[in-house]
C-alpha cells in the first residue's frame, strides 16, 4: 500500500442519524448439554444478542423436537384445537432459556432443511402441508401458546413469525431440500397462512419467506453479479412472482426475510438491492421490514476461529448498520462442527474469535443513537460506526477485513468540522487521552486491550470506547 493511502474517518458525536438497529441478531442458538441447562447461553446474553432465529434448531429435523410444526403437531390428522394434539414441552424449555437470557425468539413457522433430498434419499416434513387452511389454523395455535398462555403455555411477545424458509432453493422439485412442491403452491400456502394470522393477530409482524439470495441481482450499483447461475436467476425471478402476488392479492407482508453468504461487499450489494426490489413492488421501508435473516462471510472449515471470517463478521455488522436492513441474524450461533458455526468452537465450548465482533458491536447498541462517520477511504476502506449514549459516552467500531494494515486517522468532534481541525483525539502517533479505550481482535489478539492503533491490522476489528 503506498504510503500516503490514509483512510480518514471523522466521528460527528452531535449528528444522530438513527438507532443502532438489531442486526446482530444470531440463529440458532448453542444447544450442547442437557435439556434445560445449556451452559453456552450465558454468551448471548453477555453479547447483548437481541433476537434468535428458530430455524433449524436442534440438528437434523429439528432434532425431531424443536420449534418445526411437525414437532409441535406431530400428527396432521389431529384435532389442531385440541390442546393433547401437541407436544409443546421441548420448545417451551428452548423459548425460556432464551428469555432468561434476554434474547426475543424469531420464530420460523415450518421445517428444518432436508439437505439429503438432493441426494435421492425419501423427504421426512419438507412436502407441502396436505390442507394449507389446516396448516395455518394449527400456526395460530402455536403463536396463541407462546404469546397468550393458550395450552399452559406462555407470553412470551414474541413479535416476529416467518412463514416457512427457503421454499424456492432449487427449481428441480424432486432436489429442493426445503418444499417439495412447485414455487406457486408456497406462494398459495404464504397466502392463505399470513392472510389467516394477521387477522387473528393483527398487532404482530407476519412475514417471510427467507429468501435464498440475490447473488444475480443487479441494482442500481450496476455492478454485475459476481455470483450468478440459472438456480441463482431462478431465486431472483421467484421474489419477482412472490412480491407481485403479494401486492396483488393484499396479502400480509410485515417484513422480507433474505439471505446470502457473500463477502461484505457482495452481501452489501445484495442489501441494496433487495431493498430496492422491495420498493418496485410498493414494499417501502415504511410498510415492510428488510429481514438479513442468514448471513456469513468467508464460509469454510479452514475460517472457523480464524481473523479473516472474524473480521468480515465485523466488518458485515458495520455494514448492516449502515445499509438498509431493519434486522440481522448470522448463521449462526450453532456449537457445531459444520461450516456455519463460527461463533462457539465445539472442541472447547469456547467462544471463537468471531464472536467478539458481536460483543464490539454491543458497546454501540448498548449506546443506543447511532452518530455520523464522514470517511475519507482509500482501497482497502476500513468499515467503521459509531453510537453516542445518553451520558455523552462514545462508541467506535471499526473492520478492516483486507489482508493488507490500513493506516487511518480518527477525528471525534461535533457535528461541523471544527475551523482549526482540532481533533478530540486521533490515531497516527498524535497523544491520545487515557480515558480511551480500544479492545483489538486479529490473527494474534483476542479482544485484547491495546493502544489505540495508528494502522489496523489486516484481518482485524477493533471496538473504541470514550
Amino acid at each position: 500500500m503506498k504510503e500516503n493511502a490514509i483512510c480518514k474517518l471523522a466521528i460527528r458525536r452531535d449528528c444522530a442519524i438513527g438507532p443502532v438497529k438489531p442486526v446482530n441478531g444470531v440463529g440458532q442458538p448453542p444447544m450442547v448439554g442437557p435439556l434445560n441447562d445449556w451452559p453456552l447461553f450465558h454468551y448471548l446474553k453477555e453479547a447483548g444478542i437481541p433476537f434468535s432465529r428458530l430455524h433449524d434448531v436442534g440438528g437434523w429435523l429439528g432434532g425431531g423436537l424443536y420449534a418445526d410444526i411437525p414437532n409441535l403437531f406431530p400428527d396432521f390428522g389431529a384435532d389442531e384445537t385440541d390442546p393433547a394434539s401437541y407436544r409443546f414441552a421441548y420448545t417451551d424449555a428452548l423459548i425460556k432459556a432464551l428469555l432468561d437470557n434476554g434474547v426475543e425468539p424469531y420464530f420460523r413457522l415450518g421445517v428444518t432443511i432436508e439437505n439429503f433430498v438432493e441426494r435421492g434419499y425419501p423427504r421426512v416434513n419438507t412436502r407441502a402441508p396436505a390442507d394449507f387452511a389446516k396448516w395455518a389454523r394449527i400456526c395460530e395455535r402455536v403463536v396463541a401458546h407462546y404469546n397468550e398462555g393458550w395450552a399452559g403455555g406462555m407470553e412470551a411477545g414474541i413479535r416476529y413469525w416467518e412463514i416457512w424458509n427457503e421454499p424456492e432453493n432449487h427449481p428441480d422439485v424432486e432436489k429442493n431440500p426445503m418444499f417439495g412442491a412447485p414455487f406457486s403452491e408456497y406462494m398459495r400456502l404464504y397466502g392463505v397462512a399470513a392472510t389467516h394470522l394477521k387477522a387473528r393477530f393483527p398487532h404482530l409482524k407476519i412475514g417471510g419467506y427467507g429468501h435464498c439470495g440475490f447473488y444475480a441481482g443487479v441494482g442500481s450499483d450496476h455492478v454485475p453479479a459476481a455470483n450468478s447461475s440459472p438456480r441463482m436467476e431462478y431465486f431472483v425471478e421467484c421474489s419477482h412472482k412472490f412480491l407481485a402476488a403479494a401486492r396483488d392479492n393484499g396479502w400480509p407482508l410485515d417484513f422480507f426475510s433474505f439471505h446470502s453468504y457473500s463477502p461484505p461487499p457482495e452481501a452489501m450489494r445484495q442489501v441494496r438491492f433487495a431493498d430496492e426490489h422491495l420498493d418496485e413492488y410498493g414494499f417501502t421501508a415504511d410498510r415492510c421490514e428488510r429481514h438479513f435473516n442468514e448471513w456469513l462471510p468467508y464460509v469454510g472449515h479452514d475460517n472457523l476461529g480464524a481473523a479473516l471470517q472474524a473480521a468480515g463478521v465485523a466488518a458485515e455488522l458495520v455494514a448492516l448498520q449502515n445499509g438498509p436492513c431493519d434486522l440481522a441474524c448470522i448463521y449462526d450461533a450453532r456449537c457445531g462442527v459444520g461450516n456455519y458455526s463460527p461463533l462457539f468452537d465445539p472442541s472447547t465450548y469456547r467462544p471463537r474469535k468471531a464472536y467478539y465482533a458481536f460483543t464490539a458491536f454491543d458497546e454501540l447498541r448498548r449506546r443506543g443513537t447511532a452518530v455520523s462517520v464522514l470517511c475519507d477511504a482509500p482501497h482497502p476502506p476500513i468499515h467503521a460506526a459509531a453510537a453516542r449514549g445518553a451520558d455523552g459516552s462514545i462508541a467506535v467500531m471499526l473492520a478492516n477485513d483486507s489482508d493488507v494494515e490500513v493506516p487511518f486517522t480518527l477525528e471525534l468532534a461535533a457535528a461541523a468540522p471544527s475551523p482549526t481541525g482540532a481533533r478530540a483525539f486521533t490515531s497516527g502517533g498524535a497523544a491520545v487521552p487515557p480515558r480511551i479505550r480500544c479492545r483489538i481482535t486479529d490473527e494474534t489478539r483476542t479482544d485484547a486491550e491495546a493502544p489505540l492503533p495508528a494502522a489496523l491490522p489486516p484481518r482485524s476489528f477493533a471496538v473504541l470506547l470514550a
